[in-house]
């Protein structure tokens, strides 16, 4: 006999069923098939994907094609601790990493020991091959994060010009930052849908912008000539005990800047160990009064203006001369000098005397011509402008300290730029340490070439001026510490007493060396600044004494490196005899 009940039940339940089915059929057909738009918006904008598409920054390089900055490829070690500890590994994953990463086993324990959590960095910016070891190990709950980082493959070899991308990418000193905007490139963009497990569906791609990766960049700097500067400075540091140093090596004709080095100087891939003060670029960032350097440029444009000849003589007063009721001294008393000895010499007295001669307006015309009192142009953040004051705010006396180089401010490479207008046969040139910069699809979009800014002297008088301040460096002139075997170098010394708080210092000097080699036919120029340096033999700080010698430690390798023709055998063996004999 059929239970009826049981029939019932079944019948029931297959009704139920059957409801529950046609259920699900309409509600399906009402979601593909009703209006619905606000639902259907919902699902697309789970479903769309919107990502911006990143591009590694340009490269720097020097002149010659060297490597100075670029990105590399490295990864974040992510643990997923809930992962980990559900097998019971903690311990053994964590000892593992340790080893791996080079990393305190107790900090690794630390992140990995943190039950629930799905996400905990171990390792950042790892390098590739330190990841692929950690991949080797195929750990259970470690992943890896694909970055790039930046990175300067000589370390702190020319930091304060090259400058360093912040941990954002973001250019924030040197080239990375005035060059920013050409070097970070433009990031793309993508717009697609991702399936249920958030993989992309490439066909529902709606919109796609490429990006433009950031441009190469150039640099005049010669990596082997920047080695050489800092190798000098970094024993200068040593050997002398500067508070800092810093030096520039030009390219006479050109205006390029081969090497420009700031110590103390720091590792660009440890930018952040350093404080702001490490950082400054010296060479360009640091106005100070460059004392008898500056001598130069007063007897050039005397020269110039011919109201001066070489061997005309002046009384140096025995090394005290009152002008205005004010007192001038001599390191050294010296009687009578021609305009030679008086460089040679370096005597304050001769070089004021013959500012007086030239005039305040046409002295302060020829100072301005030389580029002093405005920037230089050079393609890099935080120049200074030196201070030149208009004639009308002059004292009396100022005529007479400008021209030793007090009461006037220049930055080094405004100084070293009087020089090479000196070798440059009178053409001043506009300073540039970009040479181009190049896309990725070899485009150059920016290049610079040779640009005279201006002549304030004549090629005769550079050529005179050159003839003179090669007897700077020979026996008996204060750069003799300057001279280099095979070549004749035209210099000029400094030395000044620092200003503190609007008072000048006793025992404590900029002291400086500017010098073009070869002296007949300038090819580069380079300047030498130390900030209070004492020389531990003579316990003497001045420029001849301390700054000449790194000049020489710089020129000589440089000289060689650069293949610049020596003078001829004959004129080596008259020189090394007078050398020689020297007291």
């Amino acid at each position: 006999m059929i239970d009826r009940g049981y029939i019932w039940r079944t019948t029931l339940v297959v009704v139920a069923l059957l409801g529950v089915w046609a259920g699900l059929a309409a509600r399906l057909g009402f979601l593909h098939l009703g209006a619905n738009e606000a639902l259907k918006k919902q699902v697309r904008k789970m479903r769309t994907v919107e990502e911006e598409i990143l591009v590694g920054r340009g490269r720097i390089l020097d002149r010659n094609g060297q490597l100075l900055a670029l990105d590399l490829p490295v990864k974040n070690v992510i643990v997923e601790p809930k992962v980990v500890l559900s097998n019971g590994q903690a311990k053994a994953v964590s000892a593992q990493l340790a080893r791996v990463l080079d990393l305190p086993e107790g900090d690794v324990y630390a992140r990995v020991n943190k039950p629930g959590d799905p996400y905990e960095p171990v390792a950042r910016l790892v390098r590739e091959e330190t990841a692929a070891k950690v991949a080797r190990l195929q750990l259970k709950g470690v992943y890896f994060e694909p970055l790039t980082t930046r990175y300067y493959p000589h370390d702190a070899l020319g930091c304060h010009v090259l400058g360093f991308s912040n941990m954002e990418g973001l250019g924030s000193a040197g080239i990375e930052q005035r060059w920013n905007a050409l070097l970070k490139g433009r990031p793309g963009f993508r717009q697609s849908e991702r399936d249920g497990v958030k993989r992309e569906i490439y066909t529902h791609r709606t919109l796609e912008i490429a990006p433009q990766e950031g441009a190469d960049i150039q640099l005049t700097l010669d990596l082997n000539v920047q080695y050489f500067v800092e190798k000098a400075l970094d024993a200068a540091m040593t050997n002398l005990q500067p508070e800092a140093a810093w030096a520039i090596v030009e390219d006479v004709r050109t205006g390029a800047i081969l090497a420009m080095a700031s110590r103390p100087g720091y590792d660009l891939n440890a930018y952040k160990d350093t404080r702001p003060e490490t950082r400054l670029n010296r060479a360009i960032g640091v106005n100070f009064e460059p004392g008898s350097v500056f001598k130069v440029g007063v007897v050039a444009a005397a020269l110039n203006e011919g109201i001066i000849s070489t061997n005309d003589l002046f009384d140096c007063e025995n090394g005290m001369w009152f002008y205005a009721g004010r007192p001038l001294k001599d390191f050294h008393p010296y009687g009578e000098l021609d305009v030679t000895g008086i460089l040679r010499k370096s005597s304050n007295i001769g070089a004021a005397k013959i500012a007086v001669m030239l005039g305040e307006e046409r002295l302060y015309r020829y100072l301005t011509e030389y580029g002093l009192g405005r920037l230089t142009g050079i393609e890099l953040p935080g120049e200074e402008t030196g201070i030149l004051s208009p004639v009308e705010k002059w004292a009396k006396i100022d005529v007479t300290r400008i021209a030793m180089g007090h009461t006037v401010a220049v930055t080094a490479l405004q100084m070293l730029n009087i020089l090479c207008c000196i070798g440059n046969d009178g053409f001043l040139m506009k300073n540039h340490v970009v040479r181009k910069v190049v896309d990725k699809n070899g485009v150059v979009l920016q290049e610079n070439k040779p640009e005279a800014l201006a002549r304030p002297i004549t090629e005769r008088t550079a050529a005179q001026m050159r003839q003179m301040l090669m007897e700077v460096t020979r026996p008996g002139g204060t750069g003799r510490h300057a001279a280099i075997d095979g070549y004749n170098v035209a210099g000029k010394t400094g030395s000044a007493e620092k200003l503190v708080a609007g008072h000048y210092v006793k025992n404590a000097n900029i002291s400086s060396f500017m010098g073009l080699v070869p002296a007949e036919r300038p090819e580069i120029g380079i300047i030498v600044v130390l900030d209070n340096p004492t020389d531990p033999e003579t316990k003497l700080r001045t420029g001849g004494i301390t700054a000449a010698p790194v000049f020489a430690k710089i020129a000589e390798p440089v000289a060689r490196y650069l293949d610049i023709r020596p003078v001829d055998a004959a004129e080596m063996v008259y020189y090394n005899k007078i050398l020689d004999g020297e007291p």
